[in-house]
């Protein structure tokens, strides 16, 4: 008799299921652990352009752009307000006004507030006005050496990123059509502060939230998508993204626009690079860094949109199986992805109902629940620790070897059995999202920032919606999205 009471064809189906997530868990880890550094380029070979979408920012963008413009001089760097009710347009023109390299997207109502896509197609549309103008006939040419980056409002870009991106496996090959660098988290703690001026959280708790997300960044995606790199279905993130102009177009001409409506647009748009046939590269080596959410309701707030996001891609689940431009490992790793929301609700619901019945079998049997226990139960223990918290308490040793090897053996442990516990919160969010979807609900919710102060040198914050008329480098965008430059 089973242990659990649900007949032996049933415990080897779960044992099957168990060795297989065990097998995935080896499977992105190996990969992940033989990495290589990517070797350098010149990022002089390049034209770089990086969007810096923008609502309610003003506690964070001064810090960004100048940090942004001091690590890296040779970017254009395009901030694109979306309507922002506070100070940010008015920081983003003093900006704009004392830099030539710092230009200003002012969006307004209707068009105004759509998601984080439109305010990326709008930036992307005043690149495009730019370099026409710079190389007139010779802008389709000058397109394929232009790399547009999407650095979020409270990111920092690592200092090497433009010369590595600029290797020969990454744009220094033709192919590639877009890279995705690594993510860590700015504000985990003074060993992980990029300078004195970065906020970390108060509360202990909130110090664990935000090192799980530098864990969950640095060493689960990371390794994730070490085995896409080799399967040729790397993902893009929001954050951190770089594509070659001349891709970007090539997706506008098919689909109208390079970024769509999914709330999970950087996904998204890395799969259309896919499906034009190039190549997505993941770059492990250099980094941009963000704020760590140290409030589980704000985590989970975030993963709602992303799970969301993720269910409205897969739409694109046959544009993959029919795609010629995809092996099929990729096709099928990709439509894995795709599946994994919905795999996620299904297998919450077949978690609590077998735990049901492992309860009600260990009240209901005659012995009583001790003699449930030694008649063979206590087999489930070590089924527990070996193939559900195992696979993902793993995690922080991993953390330690390839992330932060200041880290102790010992708190390395305790991280990774934390984030047994932290990836429960995913569930949460995929069933959050799933009510989203069922009552038609899909608008963009924006998470709030972390730091609590501008920065020195930044515009006092405005009051009201008014804001001054556009000046200096900025390029304002109506219902029509009409722009000039007044510079």
């Amino acid at each position: 008799m089973s242990p659990l009471g649900l007949g032996p064809w049933v415990d080897l189906m779960a044992l099957a299921l168990c060795i297989t997530f065990l097998g995935y868990v080896m499977a992105i880890l190996l990969p992940f652990l033989r990495h290589q550094k990517t070797a350098a380029g010149d990022p002089q070979s390049f034209e770089w352009h990086v969007l810096i979408p923008c609502l309610d920012e003003e506690r964070v963008v001064h810090r960004t752009v100048t940090r942004m413009r001091e690590m890296h001089p040779s970017a254009h760097v395009w901030a694109i307000d979306d309507d922002s009710s506070d100070g940010t347009l008015t920081i983003l023109e003093d900006l704009a006004r004392t830099d030539l390299r710092v230009h200003v997207v002012r969006r307004t109502p209707p068009q105004a507030r759509q998601g984080k896509g439109a305010a990326l197609n709008a930036g992307w549309r005043a690149i495009r006005r730019h370099l026409e103008m710079v190389h007139g006939e010779d802008y389709e040419k000058a397109a394929e050496r232009v790399v547009v980056g999407v650095i979020d409002a409270d990111g920092v870009l690592d200092p090497d990123a433009l010369a590595t991106l600029s290797g020969p496996t990454i744009f220094g090959d033709t192919q590639v059509g877009a890279a995705q660098l690594q993510v860590r988290m700015v504000n985990r703690g003074e060993s992980g502060r990029i300078d004195a001026g970065d906020p970390e959280p108060v509360t202990r708790f909130g110090r664990l939230l935000v090192t799980l997300q530098d864990l969950e960044f640095r060493s689960v995606i990371a390794a994730m998508q070490h085995l896409r790199r080799s399967l040729g279905s790397v993902g893009m993130g929001g954050n951190g993204q770089f594509s070659r102009l001349s891709v970007l177009d090539l997706i506008a001409e098919q689909h109208g626009t390079p970024w769509h409506g999914s709330l999970l647009e950087d996904f998204e748009l890395g799969l259309h690079v896919l499906l034009v046939g190039r190549r997505n590269e993941y770059c492990n080596d250099v980094w941009v860094a963000q704020e760590g959410l140290p409030s589980a309701r704000a985590l989970v707030r975030q993963r709602t949109r992303w799970a969301q996001g993720g269910m409205e891609c897969l739409r694109y689940l046959g544009a993959v199986l029919r795609s010629r431009n995809l092996s099929t490992p990729a096709a099928l790793e990709i439509c894995y992805f795709l599946l994994i929301p919905w795999t996620q609700l299904v297998g919450s619901v077949v978690y609590v109902a077998a735990w049901g019945f492992v309860i009600r079998y260990a009240v209901m049997t005659p012995a009583g629940v001790t003699g449930w226990f030694a008649g063979g139960a206590w087999g489930l223990i070590p089924l527990i620790i070996v193939f559900g918290i195992g696979p993902l308490a793993v995690w922080g040793l991993v953390y330690r070897i390839k992330a932060e090897p200041g880290t102790g053996r010992g708190r390395a442990l305790l991280l990774g059995l934390a984030y047994w516990i932290y990836s429960y919160l995913m569930i949460v969010s995929v069933w959050r999202a799933a009510f989203r979807i069922a009552r038609s609900k899909s608008d963009w919710v924006k998470t709030d920032r972390v730091y609590q102060g501008l920065a020195k040198g930044s515009a006092p914050r405005a009051a009201g919606r008014a804001h001054p008329p556009s000046t200096s480098g900025s390029l304002a965008t109506s219902a029509a999205e009409p722009a000039t430059f007044t510079r």
